[in-house]
């Protein structure tokens, strides 16, 4: 794992398979924080996990005295710890409009891929691979606009959406590449190529890809 370089007082317990740890790696990748990940299973946890964690979930981050359970509280609790780069917007509208963006994703494409990732329902899994094609397919042209995903840089708002884009062949769901060329190219050379995203990848996210 890139991330993790050295010892240090900062530990993730992280689901390597799991989108929502997926996108801490990336911002820990991004701000070279120093951390040992602990790469993880639901059905194979750390015993102390529970000790720490009420919910005993991943991912969950430990920083010295300070235990955080929830992916988006940890990643806007590194961009304020490792303040560079800024992974969200200096000014206080732009940092809500990022916020609102990151609470839609979860509510119109988090909810989708953990449908499909939990496979209890053909019938459902199906209707959500539907419904998150046909929502990346509506996004696509926004990425004429701006090179990330509504902004000019690179934020925290890419961070929740790189791993589900890489998941897409692993959730059975197939672009039309015809319709959705911007987010091919945002995807490929914008997101994919990044050196914090390709150290943020674990063995077996790399799977996913081959």
């Amino acid at each position: 794992m890139g991330v993790a370089a050295k010892r240090s007082s900062m530990t993730f317990y992280s689901n390597g398979e799991d989108h929502y740890s997926h996108r801490v790696r990336i911002v820990l990748a991004e701000k070279g924080v120093a951390v040992d990940i602990l790469d993880c299973t639901e059905g194979n946890k750390p015993s102390e996990l529970a000790d720490i964690n009420p919910y005993n979930s991943l991912p969950t981050l430990v920083d010295r005295d300070l235990v955080l359970y929830e992916s988006n509280v940890m990643m806007e609790y590194l961009d304020e710890r490792f303040p560079h780069p800024p992974l969200l917007p200096v000014y206080p509208v732009a940092r809500a409009q990022s916020r609102l963006w990151m609470h839609r994703i979860q509510r119109e494409w988090c909810t989708h891929v953990d449908i499909i990732t939990a496979a209890k329902d053909e019938v459902l899994v199906e209707e959500a691979r539907k419904n998150l094609r046909e929502s990346l397919v509506g996004i696509s042209p926004i990425f004429e606009e701006m090179p990330y995903f509504m902004n000019e840089e690179f934020t925290l708002v890419d961070c929740c959406i790189a791993p589900i884009l890489w998941r897409l062949p692993a959730l059975g769901v197939e672009l039309p590449e015809g319709q959705v060329e911007p987010l091919l190219t945002y995807m490929e050379d914008r997101l994919f190529d990044r050196e914090a995203f390709q150290a943020s990848l674990s063995e077996a996210e790399r799977e996913m890809r081959l």
